[in-house]
């Protein structure tokens, strides 16, 4: 682990082990806000028991900050989870109209807690994106930053990817429910 890691990893992996242990103890109540905070984004949630579904956002947390805060996993490794973790954070910023401004990315005073989850975003990209190697300068500073280019595109179509593979496994998990 590179030393100028630990700061962001230690942050992000601390605060996102510890959200996801409160949630793992919530109340019935904690668990129907959150759950229709997340159906209201993503429709396939809607049909998954509240606490059921907060036990496995728990889960999904907690793992995350193990894997920042483990420093035996390597950051490029680190920053694809929390990537794809807080893409689903900022998704449902984006798909929450009630979190936003009319026509604005800035946030009401609801969505600050949630618009702050950008920052997590930005700390998996960063850590996603680490390289080894020493920065080196002219051409190939260029050809390194095409290939970093590259790498932030294929990240977000992961991402992207990631996000819809959640909603098939909760459309099956609610169909399951049903049955």
């Amino acid at each position: 682990m590179k030393l100028s890691n630990i700061p962001t990893r230690l942050a992000a992996g601390g605060y996102v082990l510890h959200s996801g242990m409160e949630k793992w103890g919530a109340d019935a109540d904690t668990a129907a806000g959150t759950h229709g905070l997340a159906a209201a984004a993503f429709p396939a949630v809607t049909s998954l028991d509240p606490v059921t579904f907060l036990k496995g956002l728990s889960v999904a947390e907690m793992a995350t900050g193990a894997v920042l805060l483990a420093p035996f996993v390597k950051a490029r490794t680190a920053g694809a989870a929390l990537t794809a973790f807080a893409g689903g954070l900022v998704a449902m910023y984006a798909r929450t109209p009630a979190l936003r401004k009319p026509g604005s990315v800035w946030p009401t005073p609801q969505g600050i807690g949630v618009s702050k989850d950008v920052w997590l975003l930005g700390i998996g990209l960063g850590l996603l994106l680490d390289r080894r190697r020493p920065a080196r300068g002219g051409k190939a500073e260029a050809k390194s930053a095409a290939q970093a280019a590259r790498r932030v595109d294929r990240a977000a179509k992961h991402a992207d990817r990631v996000a819809t593979r959640a909603d098939q496994v909760a459309q099956r998990v609610a169909k399951v429910a049903r049955a």
